[in-house]
């Protein structure tokens, strides 16, 4: 706790507060010893939670609310956090949606690539200079082990992962020497809400608080985390395997999906 508060404190940004990974990592920070700023498209469904951490935790928390597919829910955030001394940024928002990407909405898929895509780059650029201007910070990215190679089925979402990887391992080289941790989680298959909403069929699943615990705890430690059993032996077996295979067996072990829907 006295590590995270010294690095990190006293404030610290949750994309995707929400739900999830989102939530479950504003809970672990509050946990820490953190004051977090939640931000999320659903104030109703964000408020609880910094309710929640006030009651357990003791810990102050600032409703933002956010479409972070947007240029303003983007600039929004910056602007309701230029006020706190925030040294950590947590970017769990995401949104996915499987089916076969002939097959999909194009206007549908566009709101992925600006809350997987543009609203993650932004961040990393205006909180990563916030955090090299005091010395001292962190950013967390999440990817996902879809992202190591394509994924039929989601391909999409897989792309904008593959993004947000590559992504973190450029920021850490540009603003490691400023003292900013930064990490790329990579996840396995996570009992998230898009996941239940759209009845996606994904094998043995992480929790969201094993995959925030499992992220939290090696930053500042490690570029990459592979939190839960699954992300390991998903990440170990296809390191393996030529890249034009990996997407076969992803998508053998993905078991059936429901069409295409936006979550």
């Amino acid at each position: 706790m006295t590590r995270y508060q010294n690095t990190y404190g006293p404030w610290a940004v949750v994309t995707g507060a929400s739900s999830s990974i989102g939530w479950a990592c504003a809970d672990d920070l509050a946990r820490r010893g953190l004051w977090v700023v939640l931000v999320a498209r659903r104030e109703d469904q964000i408020q609880p939670l910094a309710d929640h951490l006030k009651a357990r935790y003791g810990a102050e928390a600032r409703v933002v609310t956010a479409d972070l597919a947007t240029r303003e829910g983007q600039a929004h955030v910056q602007a309701e956090t230029a006020d706190l001394d925030v040294g950590l940024l947590v970017a769990a928002a995401g949104l996915g949606a499987p089916g076969r990407l002939p097959e999909t909405d194009l206007d549908a898929e566009m709101p992925m690539l600006g809350v997987n895509g543009q609203a993650v780059v932004r961040q990393a650029h205006s909180f990563g200079q916030r955090f090299a201007a005091r010395g001292r910070g962190g950013l967390v990215f999440f990817g996902s082990v879809g992202g190591f190679q394509g994924t039929s089925l989601l391909a999409h979402y897989a792309a904008t992962k593959s993004f947000v990887q590559g992504l973190a391992e450029e920021v850490r080289l540009a603003f490691g020497s400023a003292g900013v941790d930064v990490i790329a989680s990579v996840p396995g298959p996570v009992a998230t809400e898009s996941a239940n909403v759209a009845h996606v069929k994904l094998g043995p699943k992480a929790s969201p608080a094993k995959v925030a615990h499992g992220t939290l705890s090696k930053l500042g430690k490690r570029a990459t985390a592979y939190p839960g059993l699954v992300s390991k032996i998903l990440a170990g077996s296809l390191a393996f395997l030529p890249r034009w295979r990996r997407p076969y067996v992803i998508q053998q072990g993905m078991g059936r999906m429901t069409p295409h829907q936006q979550m």
